[in-house]
């Protein structure tokens, strides 16, 4: 059972990111009932803001799932959740915008973008690792556990820099939309507000994922101290 300083430095990032998931549910639930004067599909959306950008060939793929949407730096195309794709709400747009932000920062060369997908392959390593350690140092006990703690530290080190690297990464993305979006005409007035709203309840869900790796860090780090 984890010790009463484990639920400290844990309940707080767990609220936030409940807070943030029903902050960015609502938004969306709300915005995607709202039709844009445009008419515009969110596909249609980010295909103009594409062309615009110098990236014609650059494919908008439609993908299964709900906010499953997606800029795939690999193999350079975004790809939207159906009901972005096809829907032709302010949320629609606002969010196939927001990808398309990505694109647009991928030719730019934006530093963090490109320093995000350098650390995608150890973050991901460091992310399945931790639970089989953890596993493992509880079956064989706390005098093994304690020489992993400085593993542990390192997972959670690489786990919070690439969370804290992505923040910029997603607020300059809303950036570049909410700017190409009403450069381009594709919304007016109220319409922006809403954009607005919708990609900062997005937003929000990634502050929170970064302070939980954070606090979990902080925590490994006063248990390693403890030990001593």
């Amino acid at each position: 059972m984890p010790d009463p300083i484990y639920w400290m430095f844990i309940i707080p990032g767990l609220l936030l990111g409940l807070y943030a998931q029903f902050k960015l549910s609502s938004t969306y639930r709300k915005y995607i009932r709202v039709g844009t004067n445009s008419g515009l599909t969110g596909a249609q959306a980010a295909r103009i803001i594409l062309d615009e950008a110098g990236l014609p060939q650059m494919p908008i793929q439609e993908v299964p799932g709900h906010l499953t949407d997606h800029y795939d730096p690999i193999k350079k195309r975004l790809c939207l959740s159906s009901e972005v794709f096809h829907g032709q709400a302010i949320a629609s747009v606002g969010v196939a915008a927001h990808e398309a932000g990505h694109a647009l920062q991928h030719k730019a060369a934006y530093a963090p973008l490109q320093w995000r997908m350098w650390m995608v392959p150890a973050t991901q390593i460091a992310s399945q690792a931790y639970l089989p350690i953890f596993i493992l140092g509880i079956i064989l006990g706390s005098a093994w556990f304690s020489k992993m703690i400085g593993l542990i530290i390192a997972i959670f080190a690489v786990i919070s820099l690439f969370q804290l690297i992505t923040l910029p990464v997603e607020f300059d993305a809303s950036r570049r939309a909410r700017a190409q979006l009403q450069r381009l005409g594709l919304i007016h007035g109220q319409e922006a507000i809403g954009v607005g709203r919708v990609l900062n309840a997005a937003a929000l869900t990634y502050v929170a994922a970064m302070v939980s790796s954070v606090l979990q860090l902080l925590y490994w780090i006063t248990v390693a101290r403890n030990s001593r």
